[in-house]
């Protein structure tokens, strides 16, 4: 060591003898930054605690977002592909429902007007009975109490419930009749003429349904004091002096009424609400079920409006030949005289108060056909789109007066002139009418 001191000095010896080597300058801490690292550790867990809390929130609101949206996906497949209990279309049991319909909206709006009905009859009968229709009401029911105002709601109420029961329920199953036979591209480019086919047809038996009714309903109306009292009394009366061919003996006149009546009713209400909804600018399913049965009580009050001008001198020729036919008179027969009688002006007779009444009461009886099949989750009458989807664009023009009267008139008047036809041709073979023994 002596000699190790005498070489290097004391200083490495000291060295040699401390196996601990001394600390460089450079990796000394300082006093004050003795917490640095713990510091640091405390730092970074609160920015990981941080990080997590914030992932979990994210994480729930995923959660919560993902569930809202699987909700809404399970409702929308339960609502659209899950079939839901209802009417299927064009079954028996759609075909009964509008049946019912046609019930509700024919029997009831029928009976609603009768004080307008009565008047109107009364005036055709003679049109020097009231000066206007104020007058008729005050002075029946001065005679006969609100009573008389309403003298023949009862065979009011079933006959036309029976004639709306066939006349909608037919209508809707020889439309689809007609249209299938055609084909889908036929169908649509001669649409019109399938509404005016399948309305015929249907009025053709809704009309035998109403006829044994009507025939008491203008009877009562048309005679003072009342023919009679209730419709029991009425149907006693008529089959007692006339047989059951009683009833029926103004089938013919009413054929030539109601159907013309009925095929401007259902084509113009087709044809009307096809048109203000191709005018709509979007598309019939977007608008509400309120609004759609507002298109269909408008285009039913214009086709009201159509349908009493059209039908109006053969609704005069059945109320006089219900009132005052003799029972041995053949219809062309009947028809012949009156019209010697009254003349062309007298066909003419109560057009006004028919316009009001046919106007209201065709409005009320779509808007409450179609609110019923909206009840029962079916569509409204009436089409926007045809085909495949693409748009009509042949809606009806501006002049729609015109172009109906024009379109059905003629077609309307035929069918008035084959039930002439008919009858003439009866009384010249000399074929009696059908009564009882």
């Amino acid at each position: 060591m002596l000699l190790f001191d005498s070489l290097f000095g004391s200083s490495a010896s000291a060295v040699l003898s401390d196996p601990t080597p001394a600390k460089p300058a450079s990796m000394a801490f300082p006093a004050q930054d003795k917490y640095w690292i713990p510091s640091v550790i405390e730092d970074a867990k609160s920015k990981a605690t941080a990080v997590k809390e914030d992932a979990k929130i994210r994480a729930n609101d995923l959660t919560a977002d993902a569930k809202d949206r699987f909700a809404a996906t399970e409702r929308a497949v339960k609502a659209n592909v899950v079939p839901k209990k209802g009417i299927e279309l064009y079954s028996g049991q759609y075909y009964t429902a509008c049946m019912v319909g046609g019930i509700l909206a024919c029997g009831t709006t029928h009976t609603l007007v009768t004080p307008l009905d009565l008047v109107k009859c009364r005036r055709q009968v003679d049109a020097s009975l009231y000066k206007s229709n104020m007058e008729a009401w005050r002075n029946i029911y001065r005679a006969e109490g609100m009573r008389g105002i309403f003298t023949g709601y009862q065979p009011t109420f079933i006959g036309y419930s029976f004639q709306g029961a066939g006349k909608y329920g037919f209508y809707e199953l020889f439309k689809k009749t007609y249209a299938d036979a055609l084909g889908p591209d036929s169908a649509v480019k001669y649409r019109t003429f399938v509404y005016l086919a399948a309305s015929a047809s249907a009025e053709v038996i809704a009309d035998v349904l109403l006829c044994p009714w009507e025939a008491i309903k203008v009877r009562m109306q048309t005679s003072i004091p009342p023919f009679a009292r209730t419709t029991r009394e009425g149907w006693g009366k008529i089959t007692g002096a006339e047989g059951l061919g009683g009833l029926y003996k103004g089938l013919s006149p009413l054929w030539a009424r109601q159907i013309p009546y009925t095929m401007m009713k259902f084509a113009s209400f087709e044809r009307t609400v096809e048109a203000i909804y191709n005018r709509l600018p979007k598309k019939k399913s977007e608008y509400s079920k309120l609004t759609q049965t507002g298109v269909s009580f408008l285009g039913g009050y214009i086709a009201g409006i159509l349908c009493a001008l059209i039908s109006h001198p053969a609704d005069v020729m059945v109320s006089k030949m219900n009132a005052n036919k003799n029972a041995s008179e053949g219809a062309g027969a009947a028809i012949k005289r009156i019209y010697g009688e009254i003349g062309f002006g007298g066909l003419w007779n109560g057009l006004p108060v028919r316009i009001l009444m046919i106007g209201t009461l065709t409005g009320l009886q779509w808007l409450i056909y179609d609110s019923f099949k909206v009840a029962l989750g079916l569509p409204t009458t009436g089409i926007k789109k045809l085909c495949g989807g693409k748009e009509v664009c042949d809606a009806i023009p501006v002049y729609l007066w015109t172009l109906c009267l024009y379109e059905y008139g003629l077609m309307m008047y035929f069918a008035l002139i084959l039930a002439l036809l008919f009858d003439m041709s009866r009384d010249i073979l000399g074929i009696p009418i059908v009564t009882s023994p």
